[in-house]
């Protein structure tokens, strides 16, 4: 179940930032001063091959994977990073959304629902 995170960090100079976590999602909400949502990021697969959707106002949709930089050869793990990624699986993922965001603000779930329906392809 996705719970919000309290006391979450901003960025100066940036929409403000709210956190949803759960244990096998992670969802980043961007909202402008006005409460309009900017954009969301909703990553998904977390612990075991995670992916990272990312939808924003004037840029759409961008779709990776999360290279978490466990292989390395490097003596030490490397960040995490978004890489390129394949096709998205948005029947699955919004299923997936839809059953883990109860504890979400309504108009959030129905926002991101929507945006996730409306993925091309």
């Amino acid at each position: 179940m996705l719970r919000e995170v309290e006391h979450v960090g901003q960025v100066p100079n940036e929409p403000r930032r709210r956190w949803f976590s759960g244990e096998t999602m992670e969802l980043y909400v961007w909202c402008e001063d006005s409460g309009e949502i900017y954009g969301f990021q909703l990553c998904y697969g977390k612990g075991r091959d995670e992916r990272a959707l990312t939808w924003l106002k004037d840029k759409g949709f961008t779709h990776r994977r999360v290279d978490d930089g466990e292989d390395t050869l490097e003596a030490f793990k490397m960040t995490p990073i978004l890489v390129p990624d394949g096709v998205f699986a948005k029947d699955e993922v919004l299923a997936s959304f839809e059953a883990q965001s109860g504890k979400v603000d309504s108009d959030i779930v129905e926002f991101v629902a929507e945006k996730l329906k409306g993925y091309p392809g």
